[in-house]
């Protein structure tokens, strides 16, 4: 089997240390493997398959003698550094928002668009994750139903902030249950024992930054200029993984039965429904797992053709880490 050389921009960080494992547990074919990060990053060490390796600097010569780069830096160190790894040979499976409306640049879930991997011109993106997590299921419904819009409300981890925000709710809570007060550090309001509207920029339209990529970003990967979607963002004191409550219209009538058969053998999908126990899609459950859980399969009430559903999936891994891992595979022809 032929072997690729492999470079992660960003390896420190909490998608950056899931990549290192996803890498190792789909044993992808990795000929070397090459870990970079800022300066104050540098020289310190993580695992891969039992073997310590040493963080470098993130720089424009690091890219030579590479095939593939899997990059969670920032958006703008992204739009600095890309650049240099296409010009150096790689490809970049980007994981930041630099480039995903980019039209010369792919926007790939591999469950979904698999294709659009052969129209990259050197770096492919990785979708933002509230939308991967809800086009996973929507897809295999799309296909065989026609969704026309869907309304989806998110209930997003901290750890989708990154590590930091992990430090955060958990500094909070030992606060407040000391009967301290909430020492905000980067959140703009207290996590701990609260909810808050997505903290991204609010655009003049009166959408967050989250809600507005949810409906471009599943335009882009459905090919579908014309569905409507309506999202509202919030941020969850829940360490990992993201729920979304999904309110989806077709194009025809469609019951809960349908539903379930189309999911049940889709590939990224895990049925998750007992009644009788009030079992349903849990982010404690979906968390470490690939698959993005669906339960709470209903007739919506709202629309004509409308079902509802409630999904979790590890906004880390399906979200980020595993989706670039899985594009990655795609590209040197790894069978799933």
């Amino acid at each position: 089997m032929k072997t690729y050389r492999v470079v992660i921009a960003g390896a420190t960080g909490a998608v950056g240390a899931e990549m290192i494992t996803t890498l190792e547990q789909r044993n992808f074919p990795v000929a070397s493997l090459r870990l970079l990060a800022s300066t104050r990053s540098v020289g310190k060490k993580l695992k891969f398959k039992g073997t310590e390796l040493v963080v470098e600097e993130l720089t424009h010569a690091a890219f030579q003698n590479t095939d593939i780069v899997l990059s969670s830096t920032s958006g703008t160190l992204s739009k600095e550094f890309s650049p240099s790894a296409v010009k150096a040979g790689a490809i970049v499976v980007d994981n930041t928002s630099a480039y995903r409306m980019d039209p010369q640049v792919p926007l790939v879930v591999p469950e979904v668009n698999p294709q659009d991997v052969a129209t990259h011109h050197g770096i492919i993106a990785n979708p933002n994750c509230s939308t991967i997590i809800a086009l996973v299921p929507l897809w295999p419904l799309h296909k065989a139903f026609g969704i026309t819009r869907f309304i989806a409300c998110t209930y997003q981890a901290v750890s989708g902030a990154g590590a930091w925000g992990i430090y955060e709710l958990e500094q909070q809570t030992r606060e407040v249950l000391a009967g301290k007060p909430a020492t905000k550090q980067k959140f703009p309001h207290p996590i701990a024992f609260n909810v808050f509207s997505h903290n991204s920029k609010i655009g003049a339209n009166g959408y967050n930054e989250e809600e507005t990529k949810m409906l471009n970003e599943t335009r882009k990967i459905f090919h579908d200029a014309h569905i409507m979607i309506s999202a509202t963002c919030v941020r969850v004191p829940v360490f990992r993984a993201h729920s979304e409550a999904l309110h989806v219209e077709f194009s025809q009538a469609v019951t809960p039965a349908q539903v379930r058969a189309t999911l049940r053998h889709a590939p990224g999908v895990q049925l998750v429904e007992n009644e009788a126990a009030n079992h349903f899609p849990m982010p404690l459950e979906a968390a470490g797992q690939g698959d993005v859980l669906v339960g709470r399969i209903r007739q919506d009430t709202a629309f004509t053709h409308g079902i509802a559903l409630f999904v979790s999936g590890d906004q880390l891994l399906k979200g980020a880490a595993l989706n670039a891992v899985q594009i990655a595979e795609l590209l040197v022809g790894k069978q799933p």
